[in-house]
């Protein structure tokens, strides 16, 4: 019976102890905070899971490049350190979500993930690199885009959105087959961040209608078909 009670005990223990040894941490942090975190940490490795041409556009200071869609993700996060902590950001927060797991699955303790990516990070106002001769576009030049006689619906997106792409083609037919109601236009995010931020666009897909310059509906995030017509035509 004492035999029977020792086994037992110890495939109760042993599998904690397990655990306890493999414990790794990971925390999602504000854009402010991540900030903080990074230029505290000396020992810090920051990494930038998007395309290579995202962050040649803009990055932040110290910040490797290894893209999370890529075949060589694994292989290129070999060289960094376990036992450091290591710093993820993407654009808006899916991509370096998704990495972060992968790296804990790989074995590193403390993965730390920026909450929205670049979009907060920029509208935060916090310091990046930036490629020195990206076209932008003026706040002023944006308003010339909303002087139409019909309605406006600017539709702000990413080629690495999923919901923008998805939405894309039957934003394209609007714009065709209603072009007597309303003029699509379509700004790409990443080329003009300036802007994003002056009008406080953080996320993506965001879709804003005007009328006589007057934002009169907005969405956040994936919208059905049906529910922007009914907004152009109501």
């Amino acid at each position: 019976m004492y035999k029977k009670l020792i086994t037992v005990f110890l495939v109760l223990v042993v599998p904690g102890v397990l655990i306890a040894q493999n414990k790794t941490e990971q925390k999602s942090l504000p854009a402010k905070e991540f900030y903080k975190k990074i230029e505290t940490a000396k020992d810090a490795q920051l990494v930038d899971v998007r395309t290579p041409d995202e962050f040649l556009n803009g990055h932040l200071i110290n910040a490797m490049n290894i893209d999370w869609k890529a075949d060589d993700f694994e292989e290129k996060s070999k060289a960094l350190d376990k036992n450091k902590p290591v710093y993820v950001y993407c654009m808006s927060g899916p991509r370096s979500t998704a990495a972060s797991t992968k790296l804990q699955e790989m074995g590193f303790k403390k993965v730390y993930v920026m909450e929205g990516g670049m979009m907060k990070w920029r509208n935060a106002d916090l310091p990046e690199i930036k490629k020195s001769n990206t076209a932008g576009m003026s706040l002023a030049q944006y308003n010339e885009l909303l002087d139409s006689e019909t309605l406006v619906l600017v539709d702000f997106y990413a080629e690495w959105c999923a919901p923008c792409r998805k939405m894309e083609p039957y934003l394209k037919k609007i714009g065709s087959e209603l072009s007597d109601k309303v003029k699509v236009v379509r700004i790409n995010a990443d080329e003009k961040t300036q802007l994003c931020k002056e009008l406080n666009v953080s996320a993506l897909p965001v879709l804003k209608l005007y009328k006589n310059k007057i934002v009169i509906w907005e969405n956040l995030g994936f919208v059905e078909e049906a529910e922007v017509r009914k907004q152009i035509l109501q």
